[in-house]
């Protein structure tokens, strides 16, 4: 399959003036980022676009970037929670607690709750406030956030005891004691930390249901979640300009919810396993894309190009690593960190400069790997990437502008 779009596809996007050649031409080439934003927003302004705009039906957003250039797009007020609820009220795990009517409590990025904060006073006519209230970081009756600092491993106890006591109230709200907790995997593992660092496990009442979303999840932090909760533990994958597309299981299967979308799996590199995820999305009818180029890189089972396959969501394109053997993904690292020892939390590899790679890394329980688990991530790294690698503890680990963290540092 090219991966041409469809007549449907061709009636939506007839009159943006983005996809005027291709549709003169009859072929529609790979959409990347650049191109986007290249004369935005006149590149795709329509007159059902300018009204919309005008009367309040669209709006301009930043994406949440990563380790890339946040890219500016235009979308209906509320798409992406309105893309989340829809997931969340049909997974098959954690529908009833959508169905219950449950608060969801969200535990992520800094940079949310500033967005969410922003909203509310533009709503109200005022300037955000530096330090939003909990009625300023509503998003809707249903959903608040708690998270006030960028860096979670710099929360102190007073902090803490706020999102706990925030959360219990999204508890209380609800007659059978429940609350969906939505989150970052970093941050929910971060708290776990400091609760048990300051023994406040009684004032941390356990969710009815945990997804976590906004970035990649490591082995090694699923597997510290799971521990620690009874309930089900779902992953998503999505973005800010396609809504959500895929949604794990309780036992770490994959299910695409493609609504109004299709996709393509091209591999990063001749002969490589590792595929670039190419969407075709009118879910968002103001800012339809064709062949868009999302960034994400995904594996399958049996490394064959099938969206109906897809095992893991490994990371980012343009993070990828290039060695003698081909590229090699976060995922990929990720594994021989999870291999090596359960123990370590954050990790960064450091390839920068003459001589072996630096691996540096945080633990759960802040000791150093021992002789033997340091053997056996120095040999990890050496067979994956070619490269000898020196691991490093670290006490911590610095996050990004972004709120996330980046898996590899290439510079000197």
């Amino acid at each position: 399959m090219d991966g041409q779009p469809t007549a449907e596809v061709r009636a939506q996007i007839k009159d943006i003036p983005i996809y005027r050649a291709s549709l003169e031409r009859g072929h529609f080439p790979l959409l990347d980022k650049p191109e986007i934003a290249r004369g935005f927003p006149d590149n795709w302004m329509t007159p059902a676009l300018a009204t919309a705009l005008e009367n309040g039906d669209a709006e301009f957003v930043l994406s949440t970037g990563t380790h890339h250039a946040r890219m500016q797009i235009i979308r209906p007020p509320y798409f992406l929670l309105r893309s989340y609820y829809q997931l969340w009220s049909e997974h098959p795990d954690i529908a009833h607690t959508w169905q219950e009517g449950c608060r969801r409590v969200s535990l992520t990025t800094v940079l949310a709750t500033e967005h969410v904060a922003r909203v509310n006073a533009a709503k109200r006519g005022t300037a955000p406030d530096p330090s939003p209230g909990p009625d300023d970081r509503r998003l809707d009756p249903r959903t608040s956030y708690v998270n006030l600092r960028l860096d979670p491993a710099r929360w102190e106890r007073d902090e803490v005891l706020r999102m706990l006591g925030e959360i219990d109230a999204a508890r209380q709200a609800h007659p059978r004691g429940w609350y969906h907790l939505d989150c970052s995997g970093y941050h929910l593992a971060h708290l776990l930390l400091k609760i048990g660092r300051w023994g406040l496990w009684d004032a941390f009442p356990p969710p009815a249901s945990i997804i976590h979303a906004y970035e990649y999840t490591p082995v090694n932090v699923r597997r510290f979640l799971a521990q620690h909760f009874a309930c089900p533990v779902i992953d998503l994958f999505g973005s800010t300009e396609l809504g959500y597309l895929y949604s794990g299981d309780r036992r770490g299967r994959y299910r695409p919810h493609l609504d109004k979308m299709s996709i393509e799996l091209l591999p990063v590199a001749p002969g490589s396993e590792i595929y670039q995820l190419i969407v075709t999305s009118i879910r968002n009818p103001y800012m339809p894309l064709v062949r868009y180029r999302s960034g994400d890189c995904v594996r399958t089972e049996g490394g064959v190009p099938d969206p109906e396959r897809i095992v893991r969501f490994c990371g980012r394109e343009k993070e990828l690593l290039a060695t003698a053997h081909g590229p090699v993904a976060q995922g990929d690292l990720d594994d021989r960190m999870g291999a090596a020892s359960p123990r370590i939390f954050l990790h960064q590899l450091r390839t920068g400069g003459d001589g072996p790679a630096r691996l540096a890394y945080t633990t759960f329980d802040g000791a150093p790997l021992s002789d033997t688990e340091r053997t056996a991530l120095a040999d990890g790294v050496r067979d994956l990437t070619g490269r000898d690698c020196r691991p490093e503890h670290h006490d911590h680990l610095p996050i990004g502008a972004s709120g996330k963290y980046a898996w590899l540092a290439t510079g000197a």
